[in-house]
């Protein structure tokens, strides 16, 4: 059963934070992005499980409505609410047939499943935590000043510190050296606190996003270790508690 779950929830992450572009995700109303994002769903389910089985179609499009639900709601609640629904619909299959993963065509590679957790595991932590912290952030992106945030980084800079810092902490975590993040927090304080101590409304901005980011990692990669610890082990020691 455990199987059949990280295979779906491996299959979901994989569709919504990898293989989604960003032109379909702005344009979930229209009909043509609709459908690629579908076929993405059904697609990754279906290669992660090894069988096309006709639920599949079903959870692409329970999968679908929910996203036709949440189309042009921004923030971060409608961006947890809509995963948390896309959770409980994988949960759901999983509790109604069970045996998918034993009857698909990868059901004799045990590691397989806990590969798939892993890396599914990453993606949550990395790439989908920068959406969260972007929605939760996006409220106070112009307030800081009236131009906007301070200028002068690099182009993509903090998106790529994010997914580092974000990175960092789910090897820390897996490794069971969590309490190597209080450094990590240590670290980027220091290298911060010349940039915002002089302008309260950006030093707010900062903190308030590190916090959602280091808060994200943590809760993510925390659940990935349950979830292997559910699973055969992948041959790699340390990642389970």
């Amino acid at each position: 059963m455990i199987e059949t779950f990280a295979a779906l929830y491996f299959a979901h992450i994989l569709a919504d934070f990898v293989l989604q572009t960003n032109w379909m995700a702005t344009n979930k109303a229209r009909p043509r992005a609709l459908l690629l994002h579908g076929l993405a769903v059904l697609g990754t389910a279906a290669l992660a499980l090894g069988t096309l089985h006709p639920v599949l179609i079903a959870l692409t499009a329970a999968h679908l409505g929910l996203d036709l639900i949440k189309a042009n709601r921004r923030g971060i609640w409608p961006f947890l609410a809509d995963q948390a629904a896309h959770l409980v619909s994988v949960v759901v299959v999983t509790a109604l047939l069970p045996f998918l993963w034993a009857q698909g065509a990868w059901a004799n590679l045990p590691a397989l499943p806990g590969v798939m957790a892993l890396t599914a595991g990453f993606i949550l932590t990395t790439r989908a935590g920068g959406f969260a912290v972007a929605q939760l952030m996006e409220p106070w992106a112009s307030a800081t000043t009236p131009e906007g945030l301070p200028s002068g980084g690099l182009i993509g800079g903090g998106r790529a510190i994010g997914n580092l810092e974000r990175g960092v902490i789910f090897l820390l975590v897996l490794l069971g050296q969590a309490a190597g993040i209080g450094f990590l927090i240590a670290a980027k304080s220091v290298l911060r606190f010349g940039s915002v101590n002089d302008d309260r409304k950006f030093s707010e901005y900062v903190i308030i996003g590190t916090l959602a980011s280091f808060g994200w990692a943590i809760a993510a990669s925390f659940a990935t270790l349950r979830l292997l610890a559910a699973l055969p082990p992948i041959g790699i020691p340390g990642l389970t508690p």
